[in-house]
């Protein structure tokens, strides 16, 4: 479960465009404890998680239940990245 949530951990600050360090200075904690909980190394601890939650609200109940809802706003970061690329594509309908 902790290397899952690790994992998520890491999809988010992907689909954001972040490197860890800005990522870490967005959310508060050590680059070391990030890089740690990446890569299953040790849990993200619940401020960790509450932190990511804060500032990236889009993807809570994804990080929580693996489950998505754009009507509410709740969105994966797979959804994030293929936002991004119909963008980018010119192909976005909004």
């Amino acid at each position: 479960m902790s290397s899952d949530l690790g994992k998520k951990v890491r999809e988010i600050r992907e689909a954001e465009g972040l490197g860890r360090q800005a990522f870490c200075d967005l959310i508060g904690v050590p680059k070391q404890t990030l890089i740690n909980v990446e890569t299953g190394r040790s849990s993200p601890s619940g401020k960790l998680l509450a932190e990511v939650s804060k500032c990236f609200s889009k993807y809570t109940l994804w990080l929580m239940t693996d489950q998505a809802d754009e009507t509410c706003g709740q969105i994966s970061p797979e959804i994030e990245k293929a936002r991004k690329t119909l963008k980018q594509t010119g192909t976005d309908t909004d």
